[in-house]
């Protein structure tokens, strides 16, 4: 990486966002500069950033922290946007790679500006490939954008699939920690808490993708994206329980080869792949060391005790609106979950209720032409899932 590379961070305040400054800062001095920070509410943490890496530009989507941020960085040169409309104004701003790293459906806007620029594209928001994957894996083509998947399991099936014998390859595999509940009951997982859910075993997450790792939703829609991502049927991609969280993802080819990524459970790995791309680049993380690890174990998931799975393998299967419908009512009933408003198994109840009753809502768009549709299938869902969800908790 010889020419200095221009990079932009979307969600720059959240774990992923985080781990990708922590790279930046660690590279050799003129390897990376910075277009554009965002962050969604976390403006001390923006100010902070912005103060420490210099970017051209900082977007805050919460214009209520507009005055904190302007007097912050007041003479510093450092171009501002605040409120509706600001993060997708940073995703515009010229970059040669753009790490989209924000959360939800809300990412969708941002991201899919990024990926007009025609350059590298790292994405940790899976909702851009659930909610409108023919579209957004369209887009990208036209734009001629390289998409780098920065979900460990993603990133590890892209390391290993070789995609010049693309017809030799069986089927692929994506591992799974099975997060806090790996272990419990039903009637446990019943009485289970916030703080309960928000204890994962392997890896330090926001509280989103903390509750979608105990649910298994998580691995619900990776399996959606997976599918968009390497071009596969739903059928050719499997899921394994690891809970050492070693082996990320696995290819199986037809000769009986079975090529696995391995590494320790640090997210720095796949996105330090993803930032050096097509190259590597070195990154702080353990080393992994198999003889004081001694065993790897794997085990099929139990959709009985987690529903999640199930619904989202329905979902790509049936395809059409149901994958952005299922994103938009988990995302509502995990809210509700971390409010403390339902109960953890309701949630799973939730998406699945509001995926029955979308297919004959009169409100909800029955068609996935356009993002305007992915935007309004999206809203609709929300108005349902809050709905059905208020009545529940009647």
């Amino acid at each position: 990486m010889a020419k200095t590379r221009k990079i932009s961070v979307l969600g720059a305040t959240g774990s992923v966002g985080a781990a990708t400054l922590d790279l930046i800062e660690r590279a050799p001095a003129g390897a990376f500069e910075l277009a554009a920070l965002t962050a969604h509410t976390n403006v001390d943490e923006l100010i902070r950033l912005a103060l420490k890496f210099r970017p051209e530009m900082v977007a805050l989507a919460d214009s209520s922290g507009e005055a904190k941020l302007r007097d912050a960085l007041d003479g510093l040169g450092i171009a501002i946007a605040c409120g509706e409309g600001a993060v997708v104004e940073a995703a515009r701003r010229p970059a040669d790679w753009t790490m989209a790293a924000i959360v939800g459906a809300a990412g969708l806007r941002p991201t899919l500006e990024a990926l007009k620029q025609g350059n590298a594209l790292a994405f940790a928001n899976k909702e851009c490939l659930v909610c409108a994957g023919g579209l957004f894996m369209q887009a990208a083509t036209k734009a001629g954008t390289e998409l780098l998947p920065v979900d460990s399991e993603h990133n590890a099936i892209f390391q290993v699939f070789d995609n010049r014998q693309k017809k030799q390859i069986d089927k692929i595999t994506l591992t799974a920690s099975g997060g806090p509940f790996r272990t419990w009951t039903s009637q446990q997982m019943d009485n289970a808490r916030r703080a309960d859910a928000l204890a994962h075993p392997t890896w330090e997450m926001g509280a989103k993708i903390t509750i979608d790792s105990a649910t298994m939703m998580n691995k619900g829609l990776e399996i959606i994206e997976a599918c968009w991502l390497f071009d596969l049927p739903e059928t050719r991609v499997d899921v394994a329980v690891h809970p050492q969280s070693i082996v990320h993802g696995l290819v199986h080819y037809a000769d009986g080869s079975v090529l696995a990524q391995m590494g320790s459970p640090d997210m720095r790995t796949p996105i330090a792949n993803a930032l050096s791309w097509p190259q590597r680049m070195q990154a702080p993380v353990k080393p992994l060391d198999l003889c004081a690890i001694s065993r790897l174990d794997f085990e099929a998931p139990d959709l009985a005790r987690f529903p999640a799975m199930r619904l989202a393998r329905e979902a790509v299967g049936q395809g059409g609106i149901l994958p952005a419908v299922l994103n938009a009512a988990n995302e509502i009933a995990v809210d509700a979950f971390l409010a403390e408003r339902i109960g953890f198994l309701d949630i799973a109840g939730a998406v699945e209720n509001v995926m029955e009753a979308a297919l004959g809502d009169a409100d909800m768009p029955q068609q996935l032409s356009s993002f305007d549709d992915v935007y309004a299938i999206d809203h609709r869902a929300r108005e349902l899932a809050r709905d059905l969800i208020a009545v529940a908790a009647a």
